[in-house]
């Protein structure tokens, strides 16, 4: 089952429940925070941007599970696998982020001695910027980075979870967005051009049981000079009502159902097939840079097999339009996450 939410309205009721599981490709529901009923540590909210080409990944993020928070950024190299990173972890931020109600406005800034992250809202597009002094063995980071954003390429996920009806998951990921701009580390400067780089944002809020895993994958290219991109990805909660898998192409949203992968299967960094219900997404996965994250701080303790790699294969659009896919660049990661 796939329900599309149409009619704009409020996340929450007042019992602190969905008032409408389902997906949506544009932010139609209202995520109203002072809705939720739930203890103050259980309320997690994070912006994640990454930008990438077939040579170099950037991640930058912002966000808390209440009781610790993260301001990070990293950048690592497929090829050689190195890999910079600079972060300040928070102890008992709670709400004092800020987090934007919306994916589709409202900026967001972190200042620090250490460490200084702003997303903001620009006429250009979304402008992402980090500045932080060489401590340690870590370099000095200036990134300037702009993402270009005139397509509706989201899916919008409200979803729900078995362990208590007042837990949920408000999801925003945004794909296909053209990257132009540069991250400094040290004397190193990375570039991204528009026809070569793409971002991403996964905007997350929600509440979460304790203990949850999931698979998620994300790619975006261009394919015949037209921009092409999907998102994949279960275990999220009860997706009953509608899974977050879906493609993109010039500017259109095509809804998929249900997308099988066993990442572990052979080791990470084997070959895998990926197939789907309906014959619309059928592709071989070659891995190349497996970026294996863990972070314990109080009682988080999560670990993620983020592996970047070629598919080729064939994606179907909802028109009946065969994509052919061929050495595409993209991720599935698999998180284990105890928060």
């Amino acid at each position: 089952m796939q329900r599309e939410i149409k009619q704009r309205g409020s996340l929450l009721n007042d019992e602190g429940v969905l008032t409408e599981p389902g997906y949506s490709t544009e932010g139609v529901l209202s995520y109203n925070r002072h809705k939720i009923k739930a203890r103050p540590w259980q309320i997690k909210e994070w912006d994640f941007y990454q930008i990438s080409n077939d040579e170099f990944c950037l991640q930058m993020v912002i966000g808390h599970v209440s009781y610790a928070g993260d301001v990070s950024v990293s950048l690592f190299e497929f090829a050689t696998g190195k890999k910079f990173n600079v972060s300040k972890m928070l102890v008992l931020p709670f709400n004092k982020l800020k987090m934007p109600a919306s994916a589709e406005e409202g900026d967001l800034y972190y200042h620090h001695k250490d460490i200084e992250m702003s997303f903001e809202f620009t006429d250009e597009g979304r402008r992402l910027r980090c500045k932080a002094d060489a401590k340690g063995d870590s370099p000095a980071v200036n990134i300037d980075v702009t993402l270009q954003q005139s397509d509706k390429t989201s899916i919008v996920m409200a979803t729900p979870f078995d362990e208590k009806e007042t837990y949920f998951y408000y999801n925003h990921k945004i794909n296909c967005m053209p990257a132009i701009g540069e991250a400094k580390f040290g004397n190193k400067t990375y570039r991204f051009e528009p026809q070569t780089s793409f971002g991403l944002l996964d905007w997350g809020r929600g509440v979460w049981p304790f203990k949850h895993e999931w698979v998620w994958g994300s790619g975006s290219t261009l394919i015949n000079g037209k921009r092409f991109g999907f998102n994949l990805g279960f275990g999220f909660g009860n997706t009953s009502h509608a899974t977050e898998n879906i493609l993109f192409y010039d500017g259109v949203a095509h809804k998929l159902n249900d997308i099988y992968v066993d990442l572990a299967e052979g080791g990470y960094m084997a070959k895998k097939n990926f197939t789907s219900d309906d014959g619309r997404f059928e592709m071989e996965f070659t891995p190349v840079h497996d970026n294996y994250t863990e972070t314990k701080m109080l009682l988080v303790h999560n670990k993620c097999h983020q592996v970047f790699g070629k598919f080729n294969g064939e994606a179907i659009l909802g028109d009946g339009k065969v994509i052919e896919v061929k050495d595409m660049m993209a991720f599935t990661e698999y998180a284990v996450n105890r928060w």
